[in-house]
């Protein structure tokens, strides 16, 4: 439909380098927010006169173009009523494309078959020169990703839209327990740590910053009162990967890494959910984690093959004597 609306207006306009700087003039606005008519004459090599029609062209497209006049004034590409054809350079389509496969397996319900669709309709219109590309990325690629809970793209939106309103949010909250309570909060920001989305919120009747599950949540709407936002003592991810790796569980640690915060974060069996690592020096870190069970902490810890010491908790250091004391039984020559 478009491109059928967009040839008649090439043909009514009467030549085809109408149409070929109508293109022009589109990417140019898709790429900055405001130009001149001045600016845009001169990137098209036409009269400011003639950037004036292909602009009302635009508009008869469908594309919202404002426009202002004076010393300041000159165009920009409005956000309409309908999303109207985008115009991506060779990068931005393989970006696109990369990340609409990777949302097809992300942690929102129903945004993978929106985008696979998304995605086929791209890559049908993908020029030759870039389909290898893209197709070299998905062959050559793996997820390991371990799949987390799901949040409903309606329960995600509701709460963006709550934390961007600055409103207080109502809404029901299934604890770890499965029961569920009524909570209303201020809420702050969405954090997504790679596997589960949460919800970091000033919580009034608690005093206190909070930290909820996505998909625990069941928004009540209409929202409440406007509130005055307040900053938390750290940033948002900081304190939601802190709560959501340690004081969720029932032993926190906290553990002396021998080994640069840069280094160890990019080791393999080191993500975002597996704790808050704070720099010390440049031979060491501090990972701040928990567990329910203080022998798997210590087969994690070994696994990252680094050294390390105990801070917190002390009987994990018992834990770990224990551990050693049989490893060097069973290293002994046998008789």
């Amino acid at each position: 439909m478009w491109k059928l609306r967009f040839l008649n207006a090439c043909q009514t306009a009467g030549m085809l380098e109408t149409s070929v700087r109508l293109l022009q003039l589109l990417s140019l606005l898709q790429v900055r927010r405001d130009w001149s008519g001045a600016d845009l004459a001169d990137r098209l090599g036409v009269t400011t006169r003639t950037v004036r029609n292909d602009v009302e062209r635009l508009r008869i497209l469908g594309y919202e173009v404002s426009s202002s006049t004076g010393v300041t004034g000159g165009y920009r590409l409005a956000a309409g009523s309908a999303l109207p054809p985008l115009l991506l350079d060779d990068d931005e389509a393989v970006a696109v494309a990369v990340g609409l496969r990777v949302a097809a397996a992300g942690t929102v319900t129903g945004l993978e078959e929106t985008s696979l669709r998304a995605l086929a309709k791209l890559e049908r219109t993908l020029p030759a020169r870039l389909r290898p590309r893209v197709d070299a990325v998905r062959t050559a690629t793996v997820s390991a990703a371990r799949g987390g809970p799901t949040v409903d793209v309606e329960t995600l939106t509701a709460l963006a839209g709550a934390c961007r309103d600055h409103v207080r949010l109502r809404f029901d909250y299934r604890g770890r327990d499965g029961e569920s309570a009524r909570r209303e909060v201020e809420p702050h920001r969405l954090v997504y740590t790679g596997r589960r989305w949460y919800l970091l919120a000033w919580d009034p009747e608690r005093d206190d910053w909070r930290t909820f599950r996505a998909d625990r949540i069941i928004p009540r709407l209409p929202t409440g009162a406007r509130f005055t936002p307040r900053e938390p003592p750290e940033d948002a991810a900081t304190h939601v990967v802190r709560g959501a790796s340690s004081l969720a569980y029932p032993h926190r640690a906290r553990i002396r890494l021998h080994v640069t915060a840069e280094v160890i974060a990019g080791h393999d069996r080191m993500s975002a959910a597996a704790g808050l690592l704070t720099p010390v020096d440049e031979y060491s870190c501090i990972l701040e984690t928990g567990t329910n069970s203080l022998r798997d902490l210590a087969r994690y810890l070994m696994s990252l093959d680094v050294g390390f010491e105990v801070l917190d908790p002390p009987e994990l250091r018992v834990l770990l004597r224990e551990l050693a004391q049989r490893c060097a039984a069973a290293a002994v020559d046998p008789a």
